[in-house]
């Protein structure tokens, strides 16, 4: 096994921001190559179990992972809304879902905030149906960004003040409105193609953790790692590896939105941004193993 774990977010760097979905094709086949070699990987993802199933794992086995999986013997494994939901991937396929229900949204604020969307910004964006733990609204892909960027403040303004007047504590930015007991255990937290509605809880790091535990049950673990994504959150799997002692590098596939400092080393990839990034990326590792496609 080659002394190396990868850990992904899947927006930005494996599937296109503007098609979501895996459009360059030596994405599949350099991550079947790696899992063949056994680097153990993870996505990391706010996504559902539903869209991860349907936009990477299902391109993956037409690719050839089941195959792939049963060489290699390093795992695959997913986690899904930033921790609320996790599976393996195995030769046998994804399993359902294990859902964290703690950090769930109590059902009548989630279909409250299906119904803001359909009544006062349906022709920008859409609500996620597919999400277990978390609550996702989404921009259109037939809408133009710069659209959807106008509608996105106001509809995240009328959803923080639907779930605070459902007596729910929570932060959008700097605005806080306790529950009734004081406490804050839900944020706005907004993405360049989204906003996703979630527990406190919920980050990059939870879902590196679950990763890592999910991969230490077979063995020993590679000591290093290299995480990979396009926002500043997921720079927390890269800290949560470093807190642990791994040698661990992040590549930033997003670097326009600023490069935060660590004491560890962030990675660009040439002028290349977004999934081309991404391709570049595991095209390196897959030479730097010496590993056959």
């Amino acid at each position: 096994m080659p002394d190396l774990g990868l850990l992904f977010d899947v927006d930005g760097p494996l599937a296109s921001p503007d098609s979501r979905t895996v459009a360059v094709p030596s994405i599949l086949t350099d991550l079947v190559t790696l899992a063949r070699g056994g680097v153990p990987i993870a996505f990391i993802t706010g996504r559902s179990d539903v869209f991860i199933r349907s936009q990477v794992v299902e391109p993956l086995f037409a690719t050839g992972l089941a195959d792939a999986l049963r060489q290699g013997g390093a795992g695959m494994f997913a986690v899904f809304e930033k921790g609320g939901a996790w599976a393996e991937i195995t030769p046998e396929g994804m399993p359902e879902a294990t859902v964290d229900e703690s950090v769930a949204f109590p059902d009548d604020v989630v279909r409250g905030i299906e119904a803001l969307v359909a009544d006062g910004f349906a022709d920008t964006m859409f609500f996620d149906d597919t999400k277990r733990a978390m609550i996702s609204i989404e921009a259109r892909t037939d809408v133009d960004r710069a659209a959807y960027h106008a509608a996105q403040g106001p509809f995240e303004a009328a959803a923080f003040d639907l779930i605070a007047g459902r007596g729910l504590g929570i932060r959008m930015g700097d605005e806080l409105r306790p529950d009734a007991d004081g406490a804050v255990s839900f944020r706005v937290e907004p993405t360049i193609i989204s906003t996703d509605i979630e527990s406190i809880t919920l980050d990059k790091d939870r879902g590196a953790e679950r990763a890592l535990a999910y991969f230490a049950s077979f063995g020993d673990l590679p000591t290093r790692w290299r995480t990979v994504g396009d926002s500043r959150s997921d720079y927390l799997m890269a800290d949560h590896l470093h807190t642990e002692g791994y040698d661990v590098a992040h590549v930033d596939v997003r670097p326009s939105d600023g490069v935060l400092e660590r004491p560890y080393p962030i990675v660009t990839v040439g002028d290349l941004i977004h999934d081309e990034a991404g391709a570049a990326f595991l095209a390196h590792w897959v030479e730097e193993l010496g590993l056959a496609r």
